[in-house]
């Protein structure tokens, strides 16, 4: 029964177009009648024949004719429109897995590797197209033959009936046994390919490194083997769909030859004509054709469901951070930030972050430094939603963030990650990121801004520059100058600072700083520090440890203070700033 679940929410997602919908199906039911008057013509025009009546035979044919140009008529019909709807549902499908995909929350990508969740779309949509396709084309044809033709055949003759329905009662045994029988390996199949698709994305995505440590070979020979996993399961998937196949077409041979058989000892006991036994075998003919069609579908949906059920599971999962029914929009935003006995866990069972609370006023600069794993970066992605809190609450000039839009919420924070996260696009494109409606003119400015402009314009077509996957064609510096522009011209009142400056030599740290210090004034910043100049530069600095607020202070008052910022500065956390006219500074070591 999961088969017909899957197909039926299939065929639920075509809703969107109901009244088209019902039209090819009254369309189909039409030839539905057609595919079963057109035996029962033939055999009246072979007893008109038998038993010469000029007039009635030309009668027959004619209608036999009108029926046969009437049933091409509607299958055009029903094809054309059957077609463009597969292909709008088709793409509007690809729209709605991919604008929720993007919604889901990062828990679930950092699980689902994008190779594996590409494959889940581009094979989920192909086989939701093949099968709205099929529906219309052939499937509820072949549906709606078999319901009208068994009653009819019936009462044309039950005997020779009693024959086709022990042959669809044989074909649905079959089906079913070889479902059950296979159900568990095709899924078994399915996962060994999504490995595969998960392997050859994650390889592709590291050439660099497969090619540096000379791992051509190795990777190929590894997929090599995942490859032969994956056919060693389908094998005998294949196998038994073959034997069905064989079992299904001698039933249909059997069938034909008993109904001559006993269509013969009928017409000699003068209980059928000859045009009734050739209508039968046409039944026959028809219903054996049909079942064929109806065993490939079965056939083909048996393989897909497993890539289906794929694909209906991530549209299942829950987005990210819902808003409270009634939310309204964050708007007029001063950037005064509070965060009330915060408590947070992404497994729910180790904590991240333990009853934090702090509060920065509008344009305030906070420094959050601490070691690997505090809970520095978890506290940021707190503030634009990324996921909520388990315990308190954070509020954005008074109001509690799980209260407003979210849209609306991330207007007003922008986020500068260590990583610059730049699409394969002009550089334009790039930049338009944070606000689609800027003008050139604007751009430039904050390119400028940015310390950008100058690397962008030496470059052959200027911001017209088409940049390559993950900005892999720019410097680390040029990639961060770009996420600082883009940054600007979002103009978001809250600014996030996500070790933006960790990965860049000092020369080039120092170019980057440059630009980040014009970004953050009139701002409320919070800097994930990474430089000692940052960290004296901020007006208040938290430090976490194990995902609790330590201390808290300027940054003399923790040197002061001789805690654990101190200590960490006693110990060699600090490396040379690239401030060097700010005297001997020193970075602390931390990490996302």
């Amino acid at each position: 029964m999961y088969l017909w679940r899957i197909y039926l929410r299939v065929l639920r997602l075509l809703a969107p177009e109901r009244t088209l919908a019902i039209f090819l199906a009254l369309a189909n039911l039409a030839l539905a009648c057609v595919l079963f008057t057109e035996p029962i013509l033939f055999g009246h025009v072979v007893d008109a024949l038998v038993h010469p009546k000029a007039h009635q035979l030309a009668l027959l044919i004619g209608a036999w004719a009108l029926v046969g140009f009437g049933g091409v008529a509607m299958g055009v019909l029903v094809s054309l429109h059957a077609d463009r709807m597969a292909h709008r549902r088709r793409m509007a499908a690809i729209r709605m897995f991919f604008a929720h995909t993007l919604a889901l929350p990062l828990a679930f990508h950092r699980e689902h590797h994008s190779g594996r969740l590409q494959r889940i779309m581009t094979v989920g949509v192909d086989d939701l197209f093949t099968l709205w396709l099929s529906f219309f084309r052939e499937h509820l044809t072949t549906l709606l033959s078999i319901v009208v033709l068994i009653p009819v055949a019936l009462w044309i003759n039950w005997r020779l009936a009693l024959l086709m329905i022990a042959l669809l009662a044989g074909f649905a045994a079959f089906n079913l046994i070889a479902v059950r029988r296979n159900r568990v390996a095709q899924g078994e199949v399915q996962e060994h390919f999504n490995a595969i698709a998960t392997r050859t994305g994650d390889v592709l995505g590291n050439v660099a490194v497969v090619q540096s440590f000379t791992r051509v070979d190795a990777e190929v020979c590894d997929l090599k083997q995942l490859t032969e996993r994956a056919l060693a399961v389908q094998y005998p998937v294949l196998s038994g769909w073959a034997a069905l196949s064989v079992a299904t077409r001698a039933a249909s041979t059997l069938t034909v030859v008993a109904i001559f058989i006993m269509g013969a000892a009928l017409h000699a006991k003068g209980q059928i004509s000859i045009g009734g036994i050739v209508s039968f075998v046409g039944f026959s003919l028809m219903l054996i054709g049909r079942l064929e069609q109806f065993a490939s579908f079965i056939s083909n949906l048996f393989f897909q469901s497993q890539s289906l059920k794929d694909f209906f599971e991530v549209l299942d999962t829950r987005a990210g951070p819902l808003a409270a029914r009634g939310a309204l929009p964050l708007t007029r935003v001063r950037g005064d930030v509070r965060f009330e006995h915060v408590g947070f866990s992404y497994d729910g069972k180790q904590s991240s972050l333990d009853d934090l609370s702090f509060h920065a006023p509008p344009g305030s600069r906070v420094a959050l430094v601490g070691p690997t794993g505090a809970g520095k970066s978890t506290t940021v992605s707190l503030l634009y939603r990324a996921y909520d809190p388990d315990r308190g609450r954070i509020t954005i000039d008074g109001r509690d963030i799980r209260s407003v839009d979210i849209e609306s919420l991330r207007q007003n924070v922008t986020t500068v990650f260590q990583e610059a996260g730049l699409f394969q696009r002009s550089i334009e494109d790039n930049l338009r990121v944070g606000d689609p409606a800027v003008g050139t003119a604007d751009i430039e400015v904050a390119a400028r801004a940015a310390e950008a402009h100058d690397f962008i314009a030496a470059k052959p077509d200027g911001y017209a520059t088409r940049v390559a996957e993950r900005g892999r064609s720019l410097s680390g510096g040029e990639r961060q100058r770009l996420a600082i522009a883009r940054a600007m011209l979002k103009g978001a009142p809250i600014l996030i600072l996500d070790e933006a400056t960790s990965a860049l030599d000092t020369i080039t740290e120092a170019r980057v700083q440059r630009a980040l210090d014009r970004l953050t004034v009139g701002r409320t910043t919070f800097i994930i520090a990474h430089r000692l100049s940052t960290i004296r530069d901020a007006d208040w600095v938290l430090v976490l440890d194990h995902g609790r607020l330590v201390e808290q202070g300027t940054y003399d008052d923790l040197i002061a203070r001789g805690g654990m910022f101190a200590r960490l500065a006693a110990q060699g956390g600090f490396a040379p700033t690239a401030d060097a006219g700010a005297g001997p500074r020193v970075a602390l070591e931390v990490a996302a």
